[in-house]
């Protein structure tokens, strides 16, 4: 038996097959058709974003949250160009996103239609463009092809990376005969890389191993498997900046955590490196900014690697789509009589902070702002961190919660990116299997200029979302840049004073949201900003000239003192006691 459905409708019923429960974007001529499909699927909530870059952000922090696919519609034109940067987000930072993006009708391609992107006739090339910042791109040009285009598009999404499908109207709106129940596409699942190579290498290590762990943990949900090998081995776990959730939390090898690779991160993982004789990285490429610090410590050891994509430092690598189930076979390789026997972990592991220098400026520093967040954020919460000083702060002094996600945008660095993603966040808890929680946003006052009006997103979907915007009345990552490096002859960067907190309740009536000064103040407000049933607001005020945990910025002010802390691993080495987990 055939059913008569329009392309658009195909569309919608496959992604819902799929488990897909939300589509985030902004409506318009040329996609509303798709809203129409969906609205027609009681599984499927269409979300309304109030800019299209985060309307991408939400599809890229519902994938990070777990729940699976990440999906994002536009219209065309503006609409569409409007996705480049949070798709750019995505593509480097490798992040599992469908983009449906509308185009005016193929009889007008080439015509000087409005908003004709087909790249005919003078035209924008809408698929030239989206090329450049996804794993794949395609224009649909018949109804019928949507049949492959649209599994073609979820598979190459699924490797991690964003994926486009460019739908003209006329062809949203065409019929396609399929028949009943076959419209699903196929899920043949990713293919597991055979780690053998790295088993061998480890069976042979004497001494220490450390372990890099990457974004690709969280993509795959590898957290277990990862501390079931890091158990077996007694390794130290460092994380890139924006996988700071995958290991070493609290309960979860903690005392096994060396913290923060790079520029935002500890100096002693590189000590702990060094001291190595094998260094594992696990699903990264290790970038710059993930690696700062790192490059000499890497070239002295013995460098493995294991993931979907190789790092940049030389390494023998394994590549594997499945993190989950290559992890599996490498610790099950390395178990009974295929354990390695010369490993030890060293008595204490070296953990240390960089230290800025002091800052008589008004308000909060950031040490302390952090630390009222660390004693007051439930071991439930995910938290959503965004560009510039106020992220360095949160990735280099406040540590994931057990539970929770702990998600930076550094890819692209996007001003703004931690607001449309910690509604996606939050709208992806359930779909992804955990229980309730509280999503918190870290933002600055640039980036709230940029895209912070999607609070009002929140609002309109009471959604759990905490929003703390450290206000310092300035770009003050540019701010802190004209100090260092034009002797701070002048500032472009600064802004006129603003008070979000007051501002925010007003434009939106029952919102729960003040301005803080003080760190009694600050801790009380968050308290009562984490139990409203729907968003919140706290501002913070802070200071541009406070210099952030950077260790470029640190560098520049040959400062380069740390504070250091000891914990022990006596039990981990003892003979008759597991690896601590």
């Amino acid at each position: 038996m055939f059913g008569n459905y329009r392309v658009v409708d195909h569309v919608v019923g496959q992604l819902a097959a799929l488990g897909v429960d939300h589509i985030f974007g902004i409506d318009g001529a040329n996609i509303e058709d798709l809203y129409d499909a969906a609205h027609h699927r009681p599984e499927v909530t269409a979300v309304l974003a109030k800019h299209e870059f985060s309307a991408a952000t939400m599809a890229d922090g519902y994938s990070r949250s777990g729940a699976g696919l990440g999906v994002v519609a536009s219209t065309s034109g503006g609409g569409a160009l409007n996705l480049v940067a949070g798709l750019g987000e995505s593509f480097a930072s490798r992040v599992p996103v469908l983009a449906l993006v509308g185009q005016a009708a193929t009889a007008m391609d080439g015509r000087g239609s409005f908003q004709d992107t087909s790249g005919r006739n003078g035209s924008l090339d809408a698929q030239a463009l989206f090329s450049a910042v996804s794993l794949s791109c395609e224009r649909v040009l018949a109804p019928a092809d949507i049949v492959a285009a649209l599994p073609r598009a979820v598979a190459a999404a699924r490797t991690g990376g964003p994926a486009v499908l460019l739908l003209p109207k006329d062809i949203q709106q065409a019929h396609l005969a399929v028949e009943d129940g076959a419209e699903r596409p196929a899920d043949l699942g990713a293919p597991i890389g055979n780690p053998q190579v790295i088993a061998a290498e480890l069976r042979r290590a004497t001494g220490q191993v450390t372990i890099i762990a990457g974004e690709q943990v969280a993509r795959d949900d590898a957290r277990a498997e990862l501390e079931h090998l890091r158990a077996l081995l007694r390794a130290r776990v460092a994380t890139v900046p924006d996988a700071k959730d995958v290991a070493g939390t609290p309960g979860l090898g903690s005392s096994s955590a060396l913290g923060v690779t790079g520029v935002m991160g500890h100096p002693s993982v590189a000590d702990a490196v060094r001291a190595g004789s094998v260094c594992l990285i696990v699903g990264t490429r290790l970038t710059v900014t993930a690696r700062g610090g790192l490059d000499d410590a890497l070239a002295g050891v013995r460098t493995l690697s294991i993931g979907s994509a190789r790092p940049y430092p030389r390494c023998t690598h394994v590549h594997t789509d499945d993190l989950r189930g290559s992890l599996r076979l490498l610790t099950q390789a390395l178990r009974g009589h295929g354990r390695p026997n010369g490993l030890r972990v060293p008595d204490v592991v070296r953990r240390t902070e960089l230290t800025p220098p002091p800052c008589a400026g008004p308000g909060l520093r950031y040490r302390d702002a952090m630390a009222v967040l660390d004693r007051t954020l439930p071991d439930t919460a995910d938290i959503v961190v965004d560009a510039g000083n106020t992220g360095a702060a949160a990735i280099h002094y406040l540590p994931a919660r057990r539970g929770g996600r702990f998600v930076a945008a550094l890819g692209m660095g996007g001003m703004g990116y931690s607001f449309g993603a910690g509604i996606g966040m939050a709208f992806g808890r359930a779909n992804g299997g955990r229980a309730g929680g509280r999503t918190v946003v870290i933002a600055g006052d640039g980036a709230f200029f940029m895209h912070g009006l999607e609070v009002h997103t929140a609002v309109q979907y009471q959604l759990p979302v905490t929003f703390v915007l450290f206000n310092n009345n300035a770009h003050a990552m540019c701010v802190t840049r004209e100090q260092l490096f034009y002797d701070d002859r002048y500032s472009y960067n600064r802004f006129r004073p603003s008070a979000l907190g007051t501002g925010l309740a007003a434009m939106f009536p029952g919102l729960t949201s003040v301005d803080v000064s003080e760190p009694d103040q600050f801790a009380a407000a968050l308290r009562v900003a984490l139990d409203v049933a729907g968003p919140a607001v706290v501002s913070v005020q802070c200071s541009a000239d406070e210099i952030p945990p950077f260790a470029p910025f640190l560098t520049a002010l040959s400062s380069n003192a740390a504070v250091t802390e000891q914990v022990s691993t006596t039990k981990e080495n003892r003979a008759d006691v597991a690896a601590s987990a």
